[in-house]
């Protein structure tokens, strides 16, 4: 990419707030099932603040969420749904192109860097990607806990063709907001992510649905290793807006309270940093909305 893209932000909060119903276990994917004219306006009102990339509403599509009976039932319609919806908006817009990301989630749960099971998730990926194909134009390896998970993704895209984008979630705790040396959830290391992303075939390594405050440090390490091997991924970043500590299976709980001092012009000077740092794919994570995209773009892009 020769230019910054502004990606999207965050589904769930953007959902409630135009009326849709969340409740676990089915969280977004209910949006879908009763309600998918909400998940299209929300597509709508990202791309109207500034969004150039949509993500698929698939996230939730997963055994972990509306569970397995269903998922081998209903899954491929409902994944072909959130597709379907992304696209549909996507063409919709007449000012600029627009992306349509397919979100491909942690298939165990978010934060469940212990749950991955590398003798099933393919099984499940394969449903994902054959129905989520015929409608995006990149995939999104997203909220990923360690290494595993993103050549899980790589190896289920592969025959696709399509560009793969890989995003980790980073541990956030007190220790690493203070400094500490950047790591994924599943304490692996930031930069030995990097270091696989750089010749992993991907495209972009982001880094999402972790404190603002930990994002920095993260993009300027994975600069450095990619400038060392001379690797051209594009670095991305979406945080989140959560309050308090997260726990390891705290993303799959329910509506977290989001910070009060994480408005519009506070997101965007994080969002400075790491354009600064070397990032060039910047949206927003949970709790994230339509209005500070449309800030992100103002600042980034004037």
């Amino acid at each position: 990419m020769s230019k910054l893209y502004i990606l999207d932000g965050g589904m769930s909060r953007e959902l409630v707030r135009l009326g849709a119903e969340l409740k676990q276990p089915e969280w977004s994917a209910l949006a879908l099932i009763n309600s998918p004219e909400i998940v299209r306006k929300v597509h709508d009102e990202f791309i109207l603040a500034g969004s150039d990339v949509v993500t698929t509403n698939s996230y939730a599509l997963v055994p972990f969420h509306i569970g397995e009976e269903r998922f081998w039932k209903e899954g491929a319609a409902l994944i072909a749904r959130s597709g379907q919806l992304a696209r549909e908006a996507a063409d919709a817009c007449q000012e600029r192109k627009v992306l349509v990301a397919g979100s491909l989630p942690p298939i165990f749960g978010s934060y469940e860097p212990q749950n991955f099971d590398p003798l099933k998730v393919q099984d499940y990926l394969k449903v994902l990607v054959e129905n989520l194909d015929p409608y995006v134009d990149v995939w999104l390896g997203e909220t990923l806990s360690l290494i595993a998970e993103g050549a899980a993704v790589r190896t289920a895209t592969a025959a696709t063709a399509k560009p793969l984008w890989i995003s980790f979630t980073l541990a956030d705790d007190m220790a690493q907001r203070n400094g500490g040396e950047p790591k994924l959830r599943s304490g692996e290391l930031v930069e030995d992510a990097a270091i696989w992303a750089a010749s992993s075939g991907a495209k972009a390594l982001l880094f999402n649905c972790s404190k603002p405050e930990v994002m920095q440090l993260a993009v300027e390490l994975a600069a450095r290793v990619f400038s060392n091997r001379r690797a051209t991924l594009d670095i991305g970043v979406y945080a989140n807006a959560f309050e308090g500590e997260q726990g390891d299976s705290a993303a799959n709980e329910g509506l977290h309270k989001t910070r009060n001092d994480l408005n519009d012009d506070t997101y965007s000077r994080f969002a400075c940093s790491w354009a600064d740092a070397g990032a060039t794919m910047i949206g927003g994570c949970c709790g994230v909305g339509a209005g500070h995209i449309h800030r992100l773009r103002q600042v980034l892009l004037g």
